[in-house]
C-alpha cells in the first residue's frame, strides 16, 4: 500500500512538473488539416518584447499577407533578394520583410517596412532560436500577442 501511494505520489509530481514546464512555451503542434510530414506549431510572438516588428506583422497580415510561415532556410537568400529589390536602405533603419526570407510564402510581393535595427535583428534571432529544431516544410502560424 506505502509503495502504490508512494508511484501514484511521484506521478503526480511528475505530470505537475511537465505542465510546469510545457506551460511557458511558446510553441504548440496542432493537427489536422496539414501534411503529418511536415506538422504546423502555433508560434506566439511577443509585441512587448519586439513591438515595431511585431506592428509590421499585424499591418502586413490585415494588407493581406499570409500569417503561415512555411520555413524554407535554403530559400531564405534568394527570397531576401527578391522582397527587398527596389526598396533602398535608409541610414538607421533595417527593412523587415514579411513573409520574413526563411519563409518559402516570401519573396516578391512580401510587404516591407523600415523599423529600428535592434528590434527588427532581435525579432529575428529571437524566431530563428524558436524554430531551430523544426524541418524546413514545417508550417508555422504566427499569433501576435
Amino acid at each position: 500500500m506505502k509503495k502504490k501511494l508512494l508511484s501514484f505520489i511521484t506521478l503526480v509530481l511528475l505530470a505537475v512538473g511537465v505542465y510546469w514546464f510545457e506551460g511557458g512555451n511558446l510553441l504548440t503542434k496542432t493537427t489536422g488539416e496539414n501534411p503529418p510530414s511536415s506538422g504546423q506549431v502555433t508560434l506566439q510572438f511577443p509585441s512587448g518584447r519586439y513591438p515595431e516588428t511585431a506592428q509590421h506583422i499585424k499591418e502586413a497580415i490585415r494588407a493581406g499577407q499570409s500569417s503561415i510561415c512555411t520555413i524554407d532556410r535554403e530559400g531564405a537568400e534568394q527570397n531576401r533578394k527578391h522582397s527587398l529589390a527596389g526598396v533602398p536602405t535608409r541610414k538607421g533603419y533595417d527593412r523587415d520583410e514579411w513573409p520574413m526570407a526563411m519563409c518559402s510564402e516570401g519573396g516578391k510581393g512580401a510587404n516591407v517596412k523600415y523599423i529600428a535595427p535592434k528590434d527588427n535583428r532581435g525579432a529575428g534571432s529571437w524566431v530563428s532560436h524558436q524554430l531551430d529544431e523544426f524541418e524546413d516544410g514545417t508550417r508555422v502560424k504566427f499569433v501576435v500577442k
